[in-house]
């Protein structure tokens, strides 16, 4: 490259992919010792951490001006920052609510998260026309350590002693929760730990899959409408705000429907629209396209803010940060539908068969969902 990006060389396809599935893996894996931080030092010097690491990691990809220097910045410093910076803020704040608001709480903490989608592309895009890769990459690692950093220095966990406040009569997501605080060791003996991460496979996994190709599938259903063709990033931000919406709207209605009502509800819908979107596609209607994929976006958002409150529900808030990063492995091993479709659509010429894939995975979601109960402690009886 030339000019304000010189030293910079383009990537192919598989190189430009390696920073970030590295960065996915590694942040699934640190959410493990991020939670333990987060229950056993602080949620503030988790999120500390967290955000320094992200920046340096940042820097380095700018300063590196390769694709090592993405490699190490961006896929494992980034990844290890944002597994123990998500870590933090929100078991920290599951553990000040009763388990009639946990959904909402949930879905406002993860919401910000997936919000972020709505503001960072516009902004990096600005950057680097402004200032370049280089200087772009070191003003977000400068931004990211700002904004984590005195942010974090608001996040604590409740005092000893302290009890949620409760609602009279309690209600169905009240009913469906543990009032014991279960360790991670004895957590991975339950057979529902395991059901848990496969569901949060499935729920991440089709979600990942249309996040991947949103662009490419508004660029191909409107391939006769140039606006729409030569656009296709709108259906990306439609998405990131759907995905934020998700979080919060799904976090809400779970404390009042039940968490697993909640998850069947959003993949039962999310699994017709993915049966559906190849003869969407092929009937080029763009309106019931953003419908199909706003409702995938929902529901992989929806799932994000529901999973932190299945772990508080089955196994208390006590060690929830710990607890809940072991469940968080799901969501690293639902990446494998992104790269599974890609590998159809090399073969077949299309997404179909991907989609009809993931919708069965969605179905088999709903089943192992009103198959998992939550565990019983050890002379505890169903109520």
């Amino acid at each position: 490259m030339t000019g304000m990006n010189e030293g910079w060389v383009y990537l192919n396809n598989a190189e430009a992919a390696t920073p970030f599935s590295l960065c996915v893996i590694i942040f699934a894996l640190l959410m493990i010792p991020g939670g333990k931080i987060q229950d056993k030092i602080s949620p503030k010097f988790g999120a500390t951490l967290g955000g320094l690491f992200l920046a340096v990691g940042c820097i380095i990809a700018g300063m590196m001006q390769s694709y090592t220097g993405l490699v190490i910045g961006f896929g494992i410093f980034g990844g290890i920052g944002m597994g123990i910076g998500y870590a933090a803020p929100t078991p920290a704040a599951l553990k000040w609510f009763g388990p009639h608001r946990r959904g909402l709480i949930a879905g406002i903490v993860v919401g910000g998260y997936g919000g972020a989608a709505l503001y960072i592309g516009p902004l990096a895009k600005y950057l680097i026309s402004s200032f370049g890769i280089t200087q772009s990459f070191v003003i977000l690692g400068i931004l990211f350590a700002c904004v984590v950093v005195i942010a974090g220095q608001m996040l604590k966990i409740p005092p000893a002693g302290y009890v949620p406040p409760t609602i009279a009569g309690g209600n169905v997501a009240t009913k469906g929760s543990t009032i014991t605080n279960w360790e991670p060791s004895e957590i991975v003996k339950t057979w529902q730990f395991y059901a848990l991460v496969l569901m949060f496979i499935f729920t991440t996994q089709s979600g990942l899959l249309i996040i991947a190709n949103a662009a490419g599938l508004l660029a191909k259903t409107g391939a006769k409408i140039p606006f729409f063709a030569a656009n296709a990033w709108l259906l990306v931000s439609y998405g990131g705000f759907v995905n934020a919406a998700g979080r919060v709207g799904t976090g809400f209605y779970s404390d009042k429907i039940g968490r697993l009502n909640a998850y069947c509800l959003n993949c039962g819908i999310s699994a017709l629209c993915l049966f559906a979107l190849p003869y969407i596609i092929g009937s080029q209607s763009i309106l019931l396209l953003f419908i199909a994929v706003g409702i995938a976006y929902w529901q992989y958002g929806g799932g994000l803010s529901l999973m932190p409150s299945f772990a508080a529900d089955f196994y208390g808030p006590k060690n929830l940060g710990m607890n809940y990063g072991l469940i968080f492995i799901g969501w690293g091993l639902g990446f494998f539908m992104a790269r599974l479709g890609g590998t159809i659509k090399d073969i077949t010429g299309s997404l179909d068969n991907a989609f009809y894939i993931s919708g069965a995975l969605l179905v088999i979601a709903v089943i192992l969902a009103r198959l998992t109960k939550r565990p019983m402690y050890h002379g505890e009886t169903a109520v």
